[in-house]
């Protein structure tokens, strides 16, 4: 496993990611990031329950396990996000994952719900692949369990983690309980539990709720939330442009002619050229880092406090 990368002390970078993403409007009050510990790979590190563009501390952030996302410290006061286990159940299942985002944009929240798939548009969301899975957390309910799309507890957790991999296709379309049900009565384990070290996909949508990016470091993963939201916005004004486009052609065609027109519909990239620009965009992630961080440094409202190690 590859330890994350950071441009300054691994606390300090995880306080400017909070800053980055509020100020690129991928979080607001809600939404947050994760590191895993560059010196314990068994932990990671989250801020407790405050807004994102409000962290500013090393008392702001809470060192977690990853087994069971409680706090290292049992001592912690601070409250910590009911959502933590997005996580902790991602950075279990893929060790070769050190930063996980998660989101509520309402550029990509359409396209968990509206049916229509999102697909890499342009050549900075090459990461998003030729197919985003959408992760339906009703699938995944227990009776215990409230129904408000939040992923409160491990399995719900462990749910979305399956997501990321085309290994778990059948867990993710019968749901974790299910599919444990199943194995229970062939090797009596539950095979969506299983270590990977990297996952199929970058990023995955949740239905009603919004998206979950992962990446190797505190960059990538910034690189991938943003352009993931990027990407939602340009794919929504091509069909837009598309449709309006297509509505005044065929006002002006004959029946005959409206038959005969095939519907080619929008260019996406070609599974050629999402790993071609895939690999752009990992060799370049420094350019835009070190941009974003100088415009939060330049706002008053975003204050890091965390000193460099």
């Amino acid at each position: 496993m590859a330890p994350p990368e950071t441009s300054q002390s691994p606390l300090q970078d995880l306080v400017t990611a909070n800053h980055i993403l509020h100020h690129h409007h991928i979080v607001d009050a809600y939404g947050h990031i994760s590191l895993r510990s560059p010196s314990n790979p068994k932990t990671f590190y989250l801020s407790h329950s405050i807004a994102p563009a409000l962290v500013s501390q090393a008392s702001d952030i809470i060192e977690y396990n990853i087994e069971d996302a409680s706090p290292v410290d049992s001592k912690i006061a601070a409250k910590g996000y009911v959502e933590r286990y997005i996580h902790s159940e991602i950075l279990k299942k893929f060790p070769g994952v050190n930063s996980v985002v998660h989101s509520h944009s309402e550029a990509v929240l359409a396209y968990g719900i509206s049916g229509v798939p999102m697909r890499a548009a342009f050549h900075m969301a090459g990461f998003l692949g030729t197919n985003v899975p959408i992760f339906d957390i009703s699938k995944h309910y227990t009776r215990s369990d409230t129904h408000n799309l939040l992923v409160s507890n491990t399995h719900l957790g462990a749910a979305l983690a399956t997501s990321f991999s085309k290994s778990d296709s059948y867990a993710a379309r019968v749901g974790a309980g299910a599919a444990a049900l199943v194995s229970s009565f062939t090797k009596g384990e539950d095979a969506s539990s299983a270590v990977e070290l990297h996952p199929d996909y970058t990023v995955v949508l949740m239905r009603g709720h919004g998206f979950t990016a992962i990446g190797s470091n505190i960059k990538e993963v910034v690189f991938r939330a943003v352009y993931t939201q990027q990407n939602a916005g340009v794919q929504s004004t091509a069909s837009m442009i598309r449709n309006a486009y297509l509505n005044a052609e065929e006002r002006g065609k004959a029946k005959e002619e409206k038959a005969a027109t095939p519907d080619v519909g929008p260019h996406f990239l070609s599974e050629q050229e999402v790993q071609g620009c895939k690999e752009m965009g990992q060799k370049t992630v420094d350019r835009p880092w070190g941009l974003w961080v100088r415009e939060v440094e330049a706002q008053d409202l975003y204050v890091n406090n965390v000193k460099s190690s």
